[in-house]
C-alpha cells in the first residue's frame, strides 16, 4: 500500500492565501511537516494556516538547515527524504509546508530532489502557492510587468554596482533576500531618482508588517530588510487618461 507526498506553498502570512486544492490535501493528510528555522520558536509556515480547519494534531515541526555547507545540507535532506519515504510506503499521505510558492527560492526544492534520488518512483506532487512578491504587488498596486517589459527576479547581491547594472538593464526588478543590504539599496534607488515608484513589503501577514507603495520619504532601514521584498521599477508606470 503506497501513499503520496505533497509539497504545498502556504501564505505568505496568515491571510488565508492558500489554494483550495492544497487545503484539501491538508485536511486528508496523515502527517504534515512544518519547517521551522533553528532561531524561531514556532514555524512561520504553520502560522500561515491560522484560522483554517485541518487536523492540527498531525503537524510535526522540523528544523530546516540552511548553513551554506553543501555536504551537511545533502545529509540533512537525504535523512528527511528517507523518513518521509518510509511514511509514504506505509500508505500515508504526507504534506510538507513551505512559505510562498512551493518552488520559488524554497527549501522544498532540496527535499523534492532528495526524494527523487533516494526514493525514485515514490508518488511526489508539488502544488504551487502565492509568492511574497505577488502579494506585495497586489497590496501596493505595483504592476509586475506591462506589455513587453523585462522583469528580473533575484536575491539581493552584495555588490550594489551589480544591482545598479541589473536595474538599468531591466524594466522591473523583484529583489528578494534583502537583509542587511536594505540601507544601501534604498540609497541606490534614491540616487537613481526612482524611489518614488518603488515599493517594499516586510513581514507580510505577520507581527510588524510594513507595506510601502513608495519609498519616498526614504524609510529607516533598521531590520526592515529581513523577510522583505523590494519591487523596483526603472521608469514610472504609464498612466492612461
Amino acid at each position: 500500500m503506497t501513499g503520496a507526498f505533497y509539497g504545498l506553498g502556504v501564505g505568505p502570512g496568515p491571510q488565508g492565501l492558500l489554494p483550495v486544492a492544497s487545503l484539501e490535501v491538508l485536511r486528508r493528510a496523515d502527517l504534515i511537516y512544518a519547517p521551522r528555522s533553528w532561531v524561531s520558536e514556532t514555524s512561520v509556515a504553520r502560522r500561515a494556516l491560522n484560522g483554517l480547519a485541518f487536523p492540527q494534531d498531525r503537524v510535526r515541526e522540523v528544523v530546516f538547515l540552511m548553513d551554506g555547507d553543501d555536504a551537511r545540507l545533502g545529509e540533512h535532506y537525504a535523512a528527511l527524504a528517507q523518513e518521509i519515504a518510509a511514511h509514504v510506503r506505509a500508505g500515508h499521505t504526507v504534506a510538507y509546508l513551505t512559505i510562498g510558492d512551493a518552488m520559488t527560492y524554497s527549501t522544498l526544492g532540496y527535499l523534492v530532489a532528495a526524494l527523487r534520488r533516494h526514493a525514485p518512483g515514490l508518488p511526489c506532487h508539488v502544488q504551487p502557492g502565492i509568492t511574497s512578491y505577488a502579494t506585495a504587488a497586489a497590496l501596493t498596486g505595483f504592476s509586475l510587468g506591462e506589455g513587453r517589459e523585462r522583469v528580473l527576479i533575484l536575491p539581493c547581491p552584495d555588490d550594489l554596482e551589480a544591482l545598479r547594472a541589473d536595474i538599468l538593464s531591466h524594466d522591473v526588478v523583484v529583489l528578494m533576500k534583502v537583509g542587511h543590504r536594505l540601507g544601501g539599496v534604498l540609497d541606490l534607488l534614491t540616487e537613481l531618482g526612482i524611489a518614488a515608484h518603488c515599493a517594499l513589503a516586510h513581514r507580510l501577514g505577520l507581527d510588524g508588517e510594513v507595506v510601502r507603495p513608495s519609498l519616498l520619504p526614504q524609510p529607516e532601514a533598521g531590520r526592515l530588510g529581513y523577510l522583505s521584498v523590494v519591487l523596483i521599477r526603472k521608469e514610472a508606470p504609464r498612466r492612461f487618461a
